[in-house]
């Protein structure tokens, strides 16, 4: 009978433990991840002054990354499912080891999902860049907005507040740019294209990652600048 008991207890316990948020696993969940970037450096060490992304799905998923902007030097770290506080527990390992020329960060897009309030993410993109301005002065950090997706578009609001108050940040602080990916990704009707999604409706495809090159083009060759 007890035995029946503890399979019964060990039952609901990984069920539990399945219906638990990634998020609340905390930073360590990226721990490989952030090995197999270091591995890769060792392997392979990229050199100093590249142009460095980070940031969440829409960052790691961007296979062509560099491939889209081939007159740069482009080195893409991003950790799929990631939030701002990841990025600032691996700061030193993910950006500030590599002495880049220039940050793109993409994050708050998952803060936002799991419920955290746009003020307190942009309280963490602040403190991001601060860090940033004291490891590597004079390196520009631009923020990419959250962007709008299908399969998030009932948190529209939250994503807008958020992004309006990114972007008063970055206009009001030394070397820090916004770039706006929100709206190119809305229809006339102020709509969420479908069309440039994946079937998860929230990753982008093929034809996401060409609006996104086409916003990001003139940050990445230095044409728009604080």
């Amino acid at each position: 009978m007890k035995f029946l008991i503890t399979l019964v207890a060990v039952f609901f316990l990984l069920q539990a433990c399945g219906d638990m948020d990634s998020s609340e696993l905390g930073p360590k969940r990226f721990e490989e991840t952030v090995q197999q970037f270091e591995a890769l450096d060792k392997k392979s060490p990229p050199e100093e002054g590249a142009i460095l992304f980070v940031g969440s799905s829409s960052i790691a998923h961007w296979n062509t990354l560099a491939d889209d902007f081939p007159e740069e030097r482009i080195l893409n770290r991003g950790m799929g499912g990631s939030e701002f506080s990841d990025l600032l527990y691996y700061d030193n390992r993910l950006i500030y080891s590599y002495k880049p020329s220039r940050i793109f960060v993409y994050e708050g897009d998952n803060d936002l999902w799991y419920d955290e309030k746009p003020g307190d993410i942009l309280n963490e993109a602040k403190e991001l860049r601060q860090r940033i301005a004291e490891e590597l002065p004079g390196v520009p950090v631009v923020f990419i907005s959250v962007k709008p997706s299908v399969a998030r578009w009932e948190m529209k609001e939250q994503y807008e507040e958020f992004n309006s108050l990114l972007k008063e940040y970055a206009e009001e602080t030394p070397l820090t740019l916004f770039a706006d990916i929100w709206t190119p990704m809305l229809n006339k009707e102020g709509e969420v294209y479908k069309h440039i999604f994946k079937k998860d409706k929230l990753h982008m495809n093929e034809q996401g990652y060409k609006v996104w090159q086409s916003v990001l083009a003139p940050y990445v060759k230095g044409e728009i600048s604080d």
